[in-house]
């Protein structure tokens, strides 16, 4: 599979990027770690840019979200256990107790679990459907798709452009990390990037400095 996938990202780039992680949204046991951390690799000698593969891989996340949200909202939980107990979950690769497990997360932590369990494999692509069918509105879940979906795509692509030509290695790292490991990388990843941020702000000079400046140069 990982072969077709880095084949797949090298022919149509950007867009490859963004339908593959649209797909691994419907089919979860499609790696997002591969797409992701591969298309960090590409940046380091293509034309792709890291911040181009975030931005579609997030449309990606959020298109594919959106679409499992969507059944949620129309089908009951008999009838998608029987749909997924069915010919189409098997096709789908979809599993009831995992579908199970995010009803649960997100009935113990309501709206916040769609943005926390878009960095746990497989959670991060079925938490949708309880979503879905609590009756979620769209804005709200919409927001905290699109914002947990662009950490975990930052972090990997991230980890891709750093490790270079040994992004298998990182990726099979990654994969085999347990939960919690995941959720201290995430969290280390948002403090980086907050730390960058205001790093970049403390740079940029304010409206009162660029007078003072501008004042002296016409002294002088």
């Amino acid at each position: 599979m990982e072969q077709v996938i880095t084949a797949f990202i090298d022919r149509f780039g950007y867009w490859g990027v963004a339908l593959l992680i649209a797909i691994e949204n419907i089919f979860p046991p499609i790696p997002s770690e591969v797409i992701l951390t591969f298309g960090g690799f590409l940046t380091t000698y293509t034309g792709m840019t890291p911040f181009g593969v975030v931005l579609f891989s997030t449309l990606g996340s959020v298109a594919g979200a959106i679409m499992l949200y969507a059944l949620g909202r129309v089908l009951s939980a008999q009838r998608l256990r029987t749909i997924v107990e069915g010919p189409a979950g098997r096709i789908l690769k979809l599993d009831a107790d995992d579908i199970e497990k995010a009803s649960e997360r997100f009935a113990r932590n309501g709206r916040k679990s769609v943005f926390y369990c878009r960095c746990i494999p497989i959670l991060r692509s079925l938490i949708s459907i309880p979503a879905g069918m609590s009756g979620m509105p769209f804005l709200p879940f919409l927001l905290l798709t699109t914002a947990g979906s662009a950490i975990w795509n930052i972090l990997l692509v991230g980890i891709g452009v750093i490790a270079g030509h040994n992004w298998m290695l990182a990726t099979n790292w990654i994969v085999h990390m347990a939960d919690w490991t995941k959720a201290v990388l995430v969290v280390l990843g948002i403090g980086t990037v907050l730390v960058w941020l205001c790093k970049k702000r403390k740079k940029v000079p304010s409206r009162e400095e660029k007078k003072k400046e501008a004042g002296r140069h016409t002294l002088h």
